[in-house]
């Protein structure tokens, strides 16, 4: 059994962390998206599945481009952070199964079955992306999660010919919150939970 984590650390990840809307113009090295990687697969996926591809566009170009595929909200978000991560998920990520679930044959339980590999998928790499949040602001960085993009777009640009999808995109960086609004409400223990 393990003590629970100081409240330091709690705060961090959790209480007082913000989403990343602005970012210092600091980059980001290249060791520490491979740190990230690295403590992020750790997290739990049903049958160890890890559908969760990851590309960073760290090249301005790279930025650019999948700016023409988000919200004109988001597009300036992308173009400005250091990094820009898109989450996808890999549809085939059942053919690694031998390897990453070897005790069984979890590769016959999705072999055909188009329906369960799309929902494991999507399921799967979106605790990934959690998973990925929570790292990078225990490694010091924030980030900034968003939907408001043309997956399909997205798709086409940086997964054509491949078996993935896009998930979500996260804007990733060392957050500059000068001019951020106050934290908004989150629900109560009683608004959206019960016990039975």
């Amino acid at each position: 059994m393990f003590d629970a984590l100081p409240d330091a650390v709690l705060d961090r990840v959790f209480r007082t962390a913000r989403t990343a809307n602005h970012y210092l113009d600091t980059p980001v090295p290249e060791a520490l998206l491979r740190d990230l990687w690295d403590l992020m697969k750790w997290g739990p996926t049903s049958a160890n599945q890890m559908p969760a591809r990851i590309i960073w566009c760290v090249s301005q170009e790279a930025k650019d481009r999948l700016a023409d595929c988000a919200s004109g909200a988001n597009a300036p978000k992308i173009k400005a952070a250091p990094v820009t991560a898109i989450i996808g998920m890999d549809l085939e990520f059942y053919e690694k199964l031998p390897k990453l679930f070897p005790h069984v044959d979890a590769r016959a339980w999705f072999v055909g079955n188009e329906p369960l590999i799309r929902e494991s998928a999507f399921r799967n790499s979106t605790l990934q992306g959690a998973y990925f949040v929570v790292a990078a602001r225990l490694l010091g960085l924030d980030a900034g999660p968003m939907s408001g993009f043309n997956a399909a777009a997205v798709d086409e640009a940086f997964f054509a010919g491949a078996s993935i999808r896009t998930n979500f995109i996260a804007t990733l960086g060392y957050g500059d919150f000068s001019n951020v609004h106050p934290r908004l409400e989150r629900l109560s223990f009683e608004d959206a939970t019960q016990l039975r």
